[in-house]
C-alpha cells in the first residue's frame, strides 16, 4: 500500500489516480475533504504533516510514502513512517534546494532527513510549475490580461502532471534508490510567452503587463510569507544558469519528453475561459 501526502494538491491528485489505476491500493492523505468520487483502490484519510502522530493510522501497513515538504519536523515524520514498517520514501522537494540552499532551507532539511532515515529513498527536485499560471485565470477570464514580473526571464516550468507521473513510476518501480531527479520542462518559457500560449489556445490575445518588483512583491505577501516571496522573486528575476538549465530526468524514468506548457494549457483550458 501507498500513501500519498498532498493528495488534493496538483501533483498529489494526479498521483493518487495513477497509483490507483496501476492497481496500487492507496491511502490519499490531506487536511482538505477528499475529491470525490475516490478512484477504485484508493481511500482517504485526514492528516496534516504538522502533526506527525495523527498520522498513524494513516500510514499503517503502508509500504511506500509520497511526501510533501511540509511540517516543521521531518524526522518526527519519517519516524512515524519506519514504526509503520514503509520501507521506501519519495520526497517531493524544490530544484532551490540544490541551487540555493541558503534560500530553500526547509526542503533541504526534509531532503538531509530523508537521506539519513534509514529508508530506501528518491528525491524529486522540481522547478517552477506550470499550473503557477493559474494565478493569471481571473484576470484572464475578466479582461484577456495577465500581469507578472520579468517578462522575458525564460525557466523551464514543468506540468505537474509530469511531476505525478515520475512519483508514480519511482514509487512502483526498482532502480530509483538513492538518487535525486531534477523535473523541469522540455525547453525554457517566459512569463511573456506562457501568456501568449494561452492567448492562441484561447483564440483570443492576452494581453501581458510587466510588473516590477515591488508591485509582484505587494501582491505575492499577500499568501506567502517575505522570506518566500523575496527567495521567489530572486529566482524568477535572476536566475542561475542551473535553474534555466533543461533536465533529462523526465525522459529518463519515462521514456519520453516532457509535457510543454502549451500542452499544459490545452489540458487546463477551461480555468481562463
Amino acid at each position: 500500500m501507498i500513501v500519498v501526502t498532498g493528495a488534493t494538491g496538483n501533483v498529489g491528485r494526479e498521483l493518487v489516480g495513477l497509483l490507483a489505476a496501476a492497481g496500487e491500493q492507496v491511502t490519499a492523505v490531506s487536511r482538505r475533504p477528499a475529491p470525490t468520487p475516490m478512484p477504485t483502490g484508493a481511500r482517504w484519510s485526514q492528516g496534516d504533516l504538522a502533526d506527525p502522530a495523527g498520522l498513524r493510522d494513516a500510514l499503517e501497513g503502508a509500504d511506500a510514502m509520497f511526501l510533501l515538504v511540509a511540517g516543521d519536523d521531518p524526522e518526527a515524520l519519517l519516524h512515524q513512517a519506519r514504526e509503520a514498517g514503509v520501507g521506501r520514501v519519495v520526497l517531493l522537494s524544490s530544484l532551490g534546494a540544490g541551487t540555493r540552499p541558503h534560500l530553500y532551507r526547509h526542503p533541504a532539511a526534509f531532503e538531509a532527513a530523508v537521506r539519513g532515515s534509514g529508508l530506501d529513498w528518491t528525491i524529486l527536485r522540481p522547478g517552477g510549475f506550470d499550473s503557477n499560471a493559474y494565478a493569471w485565470a481571473g484576470t484572464i477570464r475578466a479582461e484577456r490580461t495577465a500581469a507578472a514580473p520579468f517578462g522575458d526571464v525564460g525557466l523551464p516550468t514543468i506540468d505537474p502532471a509530469d511531476i505525478a507521473e515520475v512519483a508514480s513510476a519511482v514509487l512502483r518501480e526498482n532502480g530509483h534508490s538513492a538518487r535525486t531527479y531534477e523535473l523541469t520542462g522540455p525547453a525554457p518559457t517566459t512569463p511573456r510567452e506562457r501568456a501568449a500560449a494561452i492567448g492562441a489556445a484561447l483564440g483570443e490575445p492576452v494581453r501581458f503587463v510587466e510588473q516590477t518588483r515591488e508591485e509582484a512583491k505587494a501582491q505575492m505577501l499577500q499568501f506567502m510569507p517575505e522570506p518566500v516571496v523575496d527567495g521567489t522573486l530572486t529566482v524568477l528575476g535572476d536566475p542561475t544558469a542551473a535553474e534555466q538549465k533543461v533536465s533529462p530526468d523526465v525522459e529518463r524514468v519515462l521514456g519520453r519528453a516532457p509535457r510543454t506548457f502549451a500542452d499544459w494549457v490545452a489540458h487546463n483550458l477551461a480555468a481562463f475561459q
